[in-house]
Formats: structure tokens, C-alpha cells, sequence
């Protein structure tokens, strides 16, 4: 079991390990922590760690039936989803959904260079309880 303190590794297979640095650490506020490009990086942003894995890494080989990005996503709360949208459009980066809003809040899914998806999420307002 892991401890509460550290962090979460999610493992996204890439095409090209050092392009999904520069989308990472340039759009959405990740910071290198290690990198053996063009096999394998990791990147951090707060308590989640993403393993970057390129063809030639250990990671990728592991999936022998070459699954594609599906469903799964990284969750990214942001607190301005309209001003991130204008922000990453304008770095010309593609979306793959409209806003959605539903009662927790509003998301859109954006993808990195392989094809993996983010969603962006901005929870609704809550008032605070009253006493």
C-alpha cells in the first residue's frame, strides 16, 4: 500500500517522449523530474507523477495487443476553465469535446501529442454550508 503522502504515477505511452515534455511542462504546468529521451521521462505536477513512455521504453512493451489511448484521462482542476481554454487555444493545442456542465461542474478534454486525453475541470460553486 502507499503511503498517503506520495505521489500517484499514471503511465501514458507516447509517440515521442520529448514532445510530450514540451506539451506537459509548457501548457499544463508540469515540471520535469527526470528524463531519458527519447525511451522514457517523467513529469510532476503536485501529487501526480506521469511516466512518459516512448516505444523503446520497458513501459510500452508491456502492452503487447498495442492498445490505444482510450477513455481514461488524467483529471487536472483548474480554476478558470474559460480562461485556460482561450490560454491553450491560442497555443493552438486541440480539443476533443465541447464544455460539458453537469451539477459537479465543467469539463472539456483536451489531448498531448500521442493522442492521450486531459480533462480540464472547473468545479461548480458551492456556497458554504449554513450553520
Amino acid at each position: 500500500m502507499t503511503a498517503a503522502d506520495q505521489v500517484a504515477s499514471v503511465r501514458y505511452i507516447v509517440d515521442d517522449v520529448q514532445a510530450a515534455i514540451d506539451f506537459y511542462t509548457t501548457h499544463l504546468g508540469f515540471t520535469l523530474n527526470f528524463s531519458a529521451a527519447p525511451a522514457f521521462a517523467d513529469v510532476v505536477r503536485g501529487p501526480l507523477r506521469l511516466l512518459l513512455s516512448g516505444p523503446t521504453s520497458s513501459g510500452a512493451r508491456a502492452t503487447p495487443d498495442q492498445a490505444v489511448a482510450g477513455r481514461n484521462r488524467i483529471h487536472l482542476v483548474v480554476d478558470d476553465l474559460d480562461t485556460e481554454i482561450a490560454r491553450l487555444r491560442d497555443a493552438g493545442l486541440p480539443f476533443h469535446s465541447d464544455v460539458v456542465t453537469g451539477p459537479g461542474g465543467r469539463q472539456i478534454l483536451l489531448a498531448d501529442p500521442a493522442g492521450n486525453l486531459i480533462e480540464l475541470f472547473q468545479p461548480a460553486h458551492r456556497p458554504a454550508p449554513t450553520p
